[in-house]
């Protein structure tokens, strides 16, 4: 049973620090894999592909990425059942490499997370995002409560997503939307998508589960210091809030 998690790090990737981080500090056997070492990944049993802006978001975000050795070996674990997890940046890496929502052959993407809108800016503000579909759909999600609400930061220029109307009916119809935006009690609306997202969406799961893609970012706002309004006598450093998230992923690892 291999238990160890492998956190990439392609070129320009900025978020890897606190992604190991917290890993570590909820129990997890984790390491940074950088793109020059391809060959060890497959000693790991799980993946976990950080933010930042790999190659430069050149052509697309997360498209170059989609085509480096480091994913040749992220699509062959999947294969195998493998857990992937990716945030921002990487949830658009696996959305480019066609892992999630995963209805086409690898690399053959159906979905992108692309730019912004109405204006297509960065944008960088405190969000909630709700488990939209049952815990069980996806073993990463499988240890948090049905229509969890998980703070999270968005921090991205391309993070809407889009797809043809085949695909967003496929998307529902296989209930592929993992994450919702929401308000911060839990509702759902238009006005609590702050990127113009399709069907609302912030995150999504391929048809076996095992490769959820989530455009916020749940680890910088994963201790509780990270919280405005925090009370008398918690530990600073200790896990919280977005936390949660990455505590359900760790232990779906150790399940496995």
């Amino acid at each position: 049973m291999n238990r160890r998690i492998a956190v990439l790090v392609f070129p320009g990737t900025n978020s890897e620090g606190e992604t190991l981080r917290l890993l570590r500090d909820l129990g997890a056997d984790a390491q940074l894999v950088h793109w020059s070492r391809p060959q060890e990944l497959a000693a790991y049993g799980a993946y976990v592909l950080p933010g930042g802006f790999a190659y430069e978001d050149r052509i697309r975000a997360g498209a170059i990425a989609a085509h480096d050795h480091l994913m040749d070996a992220v699509i062959d674990g999947c294969a195998k059942g493998k857990l992937v997890l990716g945030i921002c940046n990487g949830a658009q890496i696996l959305l480019e490499a066609g892992l999630v929502p995963g209805t086409a052959a690898a690399r053959r993407p159906t979905a992108a997370f692309t730019h912004n809108a109405p204006q297509p800016h960065f944008i960088c503000r405190h969000v909630y995002v709700k488990l939209a579909s049952a815990p069980m759909r996806s073993a990463i999600t499988a240890s948090l409560d049905e229509g969890a609400l998980i703070p999270a930061w968005a921090a991205h220029a391309q993070g809407r997503l889009a797809a043809g109307p085949e695909h967003l009916a496929e998307l529902v119809e296989g209930a592929h939307v993992a994450f919702v935006y929401a308000h911060p009690d839990g509702r759902v609306d238009e006005q609590a998508v702050p990127n113009g997202s399709a069907l609302g969406c912030a995150g999504l799961v391929n048809r076996e589960g095992n490769v959820l893609a989530l455009m916020p970012h749940p680890e910088r706002d994963a201790w509780n210091v990270n919280h405005l309004q925090r009370r008398v006598g918690e530990a600073l450093f200790a896990p919280s809030g977005g936390a949660v998230l990455f505590e359900s992923f760790v232990r779906a690892v150790q399940r496995a």
